[in-house]
């Protein structure tokens, strides 16, 4: 993964590969995008996980559901359609909200206590809040108030927001507000840094 793929805003036709090309490419590509995912990667108390994605993290979902379900061209303009609003546009983050709970049973009731949380997750950088938005393909609450596993967020910066995120000297906490999980986590150095590539260079 390059900077300058971590630079484009939008994953085009003609960087899709062939099957058999990506076949190929497969082991090396997937042990390079799990190592960028862990440093964008944020657990937020006991069962949320935020997985900030980037051109990187988008064009191998794509691909693997390519692989999987082996739709051919006509795929290919559905996945393209579906996940190009997950890469980051060069003024926001954006990131995919899982709720990891192994047991079924537990994992039903923990996420129907949770109806709305998807508008309650918010980057704090001291006194500036950015607060997440959902993506609008779906809603992900139901009528009985119970929630989905995973959601898709976006933390739209303004230039001000993006001068803080970038400061090192201010820290950056990644909260959930819901009355049923409040939850709290500092990004890691690291983090920041993978995360401020996100940005466009004149932010």
């Amino acid at each position: 993964m390059t900077a300058m793929t971590a630079m484009k805003r939008a994953i085009e036709r003609s960087d899709i590969l062939d099957a058999d090309t990506f076949a190929r490419q497969r082991a090396e590509r997937r042990s390079r995008v799990l190592a960028l995912k862990r440093q964008r990667r944020v657990a937020v108390g006991p069962h949320a996980t935020f997985y900030f994605e980037n051109y990187d993290t988008i064009w191998w979902q794509v691909h693997e559901m390519l692989r999987i379900e082996g739709g051919g061209e006509e795929q290919i303009a559905d996945e393209l359609g579906a996940y190009n609003p997950l890469v980051p546009n060069g003024r926001e983050l954006v990131a995919t909200l899982m709720f990891e709970i192994d047991d079924p049973v537990r994992r039903a009731a923990v996420l129907a206590e949770l109806g709305g949380v998807e508008n309650m997750a918010t980057l704090r950088l001291g006194a500036i809040a950015v607060a997440a938005r959902p993506e609008a393909d779906v809603e992900r609450t139901d009528e009985t108030g119970k929630t989905s596993a995973v959601h898709f967020l976006h933390f739209p910066f303004t230039p001000a927001a993006m001068a803080a995120f970038k400061d090192e000297s201010q820290k950056v906490v990644l909260a959930i507000e819901h009355p049923r999980y409040g939850h709290t986590a500092s990004l890691a150095p690291e983090t920041r840094r993978a995360l401020a590539a996100d940005f466009a260079a004149d932010s």
